[in-house]
């Protein structure tokens, strides 16, 4: 968002991966996956207070802090936003992603069935993480060539 407020550089894409995007930090996947020995709602809390300091769920978060905070998700370039299932992140990830497309742009969602966070680092031979690094893969190949192709 700031690139494009700000008229700099053209992006090609944007992956987000278990994307923290809501300081507010409230959705129901964020209670559901609290106090477990994972990425919680707890480890979310710290790392946005640790980013925002005391304007951690104000109402003056900046949008570029906290994507889910924007009034206008126009003009974004395509996104591929993936979460698990099992996931403190996932709600604000299948927000926002709903929100770019409403607003004209372009959004691949992945949510991967009994996934939590980082799930594809911690366990990357598992089926599930594979998958998920070539829907990546393939992503980007489509989103580049796509590019390449516009020029």
């Amino acid at each position: 968002m700031s690139v494009r407020d700000k008229g700099g550089p053209r992006l090609v894409g944007q992956l987000l991966m278990c994307p923290m995007l809501d300081d507010r930090n409230d959705s129901a996947s964020a209670h559901q996956v609290d106090g477990v020995d994972v990425w919680d709602r707890g480890w979310s809390g710290f790392g946005w207070k640790a980013l925002l300091g005391s304007g951690c769920g104000g109402p003056d978060v900046s949008p570029c802090a906290a994507p889910a905070r924007a009034t206008d998700l126009s003009g974004l370039p395509p996104a591929f936003i993936d979460v698990g299932s099992a996931e403190t992140l996932r709600d604000e990830a299948v927000a926002y992603a709903d929100r770019i497309g409403r607003a004209g742009g372009s959004a691949e969602l992945h949510v991967w069935s009994g996934g939590y966070h980082t799930f594809d680092l911690v366990a990357p031979d598992a089926v599930i993480s594979r998958a998920a690094w070539q829907a990546r893969r393939s992503w980007w190949e489509r989103v580049l060539a796509a590019d390449r192709r516009s020029d």
